[in-house]
């Protein structure tokens, strides 16, 4: 989660993109739990590889994530873009026994049971348009058996996510080492992909792990989206997403919604598809589709498709709009 998300600015100009919240909590803490729950073992270590300029701030909250989830965390900093096999190795002291990797701009929702047997799982999802994403192959005895980087014909529509399990970490560190000793590079960037591609030649099996929704973080729109489709599973598992110090007045609620802490609503109508953070102020409004972060006010608006970050203020007839950290836009 090195990268700032240049794709998601402004709001990645003051905050990394995994830590923006997501229905009220931040996406890399979102994708932490969704994979405890599908690997079913306890985490010994969560190792995050940022930006050394990040600051120690987001260091602490990184921290703290882990900790909530009862492991170790521990912070790595890759500090040129050099690829996704580089910024691994940049972690290579936690790579040790079972493993997972991931990258920290996607959420996903799954029922599957993690095959340990194997030498590595590949979380997969089957999309319409393969031709736009790495996909795998498989034989008849479900197994990988081909990786095809952005097929121009048809040969498989399960689109690797990005998250991945290595029976063993040593193993993969091992053949990482390999392409950055021999400087095995594609576009001037250490693949993942070529490890992946010297283990199978090596005899490792490889299994998919498919999961039953995708959702990416890697823009405005899509980050809004994904809000409301979280929001409807949330709500779809009974999640109780509305705090009991909310302050309504002459106001409703349109449900899925997320409300944190101490946010005042007079006169308005939120939902549905909307997350509020906490201590934010609506006045005289209507919001739908939309997540508005924390210690925000907004007066006088009807909004849809929305992206209101943290301290900021919104005062007028835009819509679909898009705003950073302590803006103020009247």
């Amino acid at each position: 989660m090195a990268g700032r998300g240049s794709r998601l600015r402004p709001h990645t100009l003051t905050i990394p993109k995994p830590l923006i919240p997501i229905a009220g909590k931040p996406i890399v803490h979102r994708l932490v739990e969704d994979i405890a729950g599908v690997i079913h073992q306890n985490i010994e270590e969560i190792a995050f590889i940022i930006h050394k300029d990040f600051g120690k701030q987001v260091e602490s909250d990184l921290i703290a994530i882990a900790e909530k989830l009862g492991s170790k965390g521990t912070i790595y900093y890759q500090n040129e873009a050099l690829g996704t096999a580089h910024a691994i190795m940049c972690a290579k002291e936690s790579m040790s026994g079972p493993i997972v990797v991931a990258y920290a701009d996607t959420l996903f929702r799954a029922d599957f049971t993690l095959d340990v047997s194997a030498d590595s799982v590949i979380w997969v999802k089957q999309v319409e348009d393969p031709s736009a994403f790495g996909v795998v192959q498989l034989d008849a005895n479900n197994q990988i058996v081909d990786f095809v980087e952005k097929p121009t014909h048809f040969v498989s529509d399960l689109a690797i996510i990005g998250i991945y399990y290595f029976k063993s970490g040593e193993t993969l560190r091992e053949e990482l080492q390999f392409l950055l000793d021999n400087n095995v590079m594609k576009g001037g960037e250490y693949q993942l992909t070529d490890a992946l591609e010297n283990m199978k030649r090596k005899g490792m099996k490889f299994a998919p792990g498919k999961v039953d929704e995708w959702m990416d973080c890697g823009n405005k729109n899509v980050t809004v989206e994904t809000n409301s489709r979280l929001l409807g599973f949330l709500h779809a598992d009974g999640e109780q997403m509305v705090h009991p110090s909310v302050v309504s007045v002459n106001s409703f609620i349109v449900q899925p919604v997320y409300i944190g802490e101490n946010v005042t609503l007079n006169n308005v109508t939120i939902g549905p598809n909307v997350s509020i953070g906490n201590n934010c102020t609506i006045e005289n409004s209507t919001i739908k589709n939309s997540l508005i972060q924390t210690y925000s006010k907004v007066r006088n608006a009807k909004l849809d498709n929305a992206m209101i970050g943290n301290h900021a203020t919104f005062d007028g007839d835009f819509t679909s709009i898009s705003i950073g950290d302590y803006s103020v836009l009247d």
